[in-house]
């Protein structure tokens, strides 16, 4: 693992995990114009631990550790809390945060910069919507379905009529971002970064890269996992 020390420049660390700019951001510490002087220097002016804040930095490295739940096995009200907690949580974060830096990169670094948001912007209004209907109408009505197993009573009514008749749109909108994905990588020829980047440049690439896996995550749990299992409770 990377070790960062006080004395390197908020830029270099930035640049070296882009993950950092997450605690940057968090305390205001300014990664790109700004991003030239230490970090302990950056922390002393904010009245910052400089300690805390590499510790956190360090963390950022580390990364997460790999969720080895057995999610197959595993109760289904647990399993969708967990993509409610984990996966609908992030989105909800990261959709508009990256709308925005999009945006800023596109004002500065217009020229340099694929044409990103013409499919960025559909998929994010299209996922906001996705998550509203897993919340507001199938994930409801799966725990029906889990509540009825556990009872041994009838299945609730639903309005949709089966639970396969939302899970087939849930699917279809899987299929619709999974494509949108593809062509963000393809238009950034594998998120490769033009020569000069700056650090926010370098930050919007890492965090589409970020939300590409988690998305993949999260559609592997339900179609694989959530969504075979709500059938066959049905």
């Amino acid at each position: 693992m990377t070790t960062f020390t006080p004395e390197l420049t908020v830029g270099e660390i930035a640049a070296k995990l882009p993950g950092s700019v997450r605690v940057f951001e968090k305390y205001r510490i300014d990664f790109c114009s700004g991003g030239k002087i230490p970090l302990e220097d950056a922390c002393a002016k904010s009245g910052l631990d400089t300690a805390a804040v590499l510790e956190e930095i360090e963390n950022v490295a580390a990364g997460p550790a790999p969720d080895a739940t057995d999610w197959q096995n595993a109760d289904l009200d647990r399993l969708i809390d967990h993509i409610l907690e984990t996966h609908h949580a992030y989105m909800k974060i990261e959709l508009p945060r990256l709308e925005m830096m999009l945006a800023k990169v596109a004002s500065k670094h217009g020229d340099r910069l694929p044409p990103l948001a013409a499919v960025f912007g559909p998929m994010k209004e299209e996922l906001e919507g996705h998550l509203y209907k897993e919340e507001m109408i199938l994930f409801p009505l799966i725990r029906g379905l889990i509540n009825a197993r556990r009872t041994g009573s009838a299945p609730p009514t639903s309005h949709c009529g089966s639970v396969r008749n939302p899970l087939r749109v849930m699917l279809m909108e899987h299929d619709s971002a999974g494509d949108a994905l593809v062509r963000l990588r393809d238009l950034t020829d594998g998120y490769t970064l033009p020569e000069g980047a700056c650090n926010t440049f370098r930050t919007l690439y890492h965090e589409l890269q970020e939300l590409e896996t988690d998305l993949h995550r999260h559609i592997h749990l339900e179609n694989n996992i959530l969504f075979p299992r709500a059938i066959d409770l049905e």
